[in-house]
């Protein structure tokens, strides 16, 4: 009678090992997605504040305010590029004390970089309302007290 009892038993061996499995599956891809999405925020804030530095120099170093302005714009670019971000970030520079006369001594010119990242994976059919991240940075750049004034 022992005999058919253990001959009914269900043999529980290797059901460790599919349970692992699927409890690592379940906790790695999520944390792999969480960490995809944090480097790409990072590369993304690496690019923004290496553009508003960049930007607010190009700035600075201008002969003009226009050809400033068209420097800040290729500064931004450039540093977005070598972070291979395909995103165009919104540029805005202002000025202090005189908002419309950057270039004379003892301004202060700041650059603001604003853009955002969108969450990796997404599905296209989402279309434009994908998740993103906001993305934003700012340098101000003195333009010197002892400096020649420029239009």
């Amino acid at each position: 009678m022992t005999r058919g009892v253990s001959c009914r038993r269900r043999d529980d061996s290797g059901t460790a090992l599919v349970e692992f499995v699927w409890l690592a599956i379940l906790l790695i891809v999520p944390l792999l997605y969480i960490v995809l999405a944090a480097f790409d925020t990072q590369r993304a804030a690496y690019a923004a504040s290496a553009a508003a530095r960049s930007a607010g120099r190009a700035f600075v170093t201008a002969p003009d305010q226009e050809t400033g302005h068209a420097r800040a714009r290729a500064a931004v670019r450039l540093a977005y590029r070598d972070q291979r971000l395909d995103t165009v970030p919104e540029v805005r520079i202002t000025c202090r004390p005189d908002p419309r006369n950057c270039l004379t001594p003892g301004s202060v010119v700041r650059a603001e970089v604003h853009s955002s990242v969108d969450l990796p994976l997404m599905p296209a059919a989402l279309g434009a309302n994908t998740p993103a991240i906001r993305v934003d940075s700012e340098h101000q750049a003195p333009y010197g007290t002892f400096r020649e004034a420029r239009p």
